[in-house]
């Protein structure tokens, strides 16, 4: 998109720490009887990419900030790094699932 964009620290806040803060929160509401369909309220649908991929990048350009990848293979670990090997995103964030084998049909 061409959205405002996420600077190395949003990058960090918003997805370094939905895996431990929304999973947690999803799993205790469904604890508690909530429905299925609010996984999204808790930033938890963007962690269901790893149903189809090995790896998700997502590089991000905010206007104050260099641009960034963020990159993890699930598992809680993430590193985060300047993007300089890509195509520059003028602003904004794309995300990039690399699929798995068995999902490539």
């Amino acid at each position: 998109d061409t959205g405002v964009g996420m600077t190395k620290a949003d990058l960090v806040n918003n997805l370094g720490t939905i895996a431990k803060s929304g999973t947690k929160s999803f799993m205790e509401a469904l604890s508690a009887g909530a429905d299925i369909s609010m996984i999204g309220q808790f930033g938890v649908g963007f962690y269901s990419a790893y149903l189809v991929a090995d790896k998700v990048e997502v590089h991000s350009k905010n206007n104050d900030a260099e641009q960034y990848i963020w990159t993890s293979r699930a598992g809680g670990s993430f590193t985060i790094q300047q993007d300089e090997d890509d195509e520059e995103v003028s602003r904004g964030t794309k995300i990039v699932l690399l699929l798995r084998e068995d999902m490539t049909e």
